[in-house]
């Protein structure tokens, strides 16, 4: 199977998603303040967000396999672990993680950038 890794990724941040939305949802409020939970939230949702539009690539490499893709892919989940991943250790730990963030939501303007150019110089 073609990009087998990268399905098994996407399912795998699937599954965290739901149990981190799950966990916000009936656990993480007895443990941190609710600006906490509606960061903690944000994490969630952008993750929720950028695997479904994961899946979506990888439907489209089934079909029409373009270099370009893997970049796009790469720079989700490297923008899924900062962005969402920060946000999840900022309500969990209570640390300032700073510039992660940020840098997070740079990598995944950048995947949409990407997906921009690989549509765009598409061939096929």
């Amino acid at each position: 199977m073609r990009d087998k890794a990268w399905w098994v990724g996407v399912a795998l941040s699937g599954a965290v998603m739901v149990v981190a939305g799950a966990y916000a949802t009936h656990g993480l409020a007895s443990r941190v303040s609710a600006v906490m939970v509606g960061v903690f939230e944000t994490g969630v949702r952008y993750q929720a967000w950028h695997t479904l539009a994961m899946l979506a690539v990888l439907a489209w490499r089934a079909s029409m396999p373009l270099a370009g893709q893997r970049w796009v892919l790469g720079l989700w989940t490297l923008g899924i672990l900062a962005f969402s991943g920060s946000l999840y250790a900022m309500a969990l730990g209570e640390w300032s993680l700073g510039l992660i963030t940020p840098f997070g939501g740079a990598l995944l303007i950048a995947g949409w950038l990407c997906l921009v150019f690989v549509a765009l110089t598409s061939n096929r």
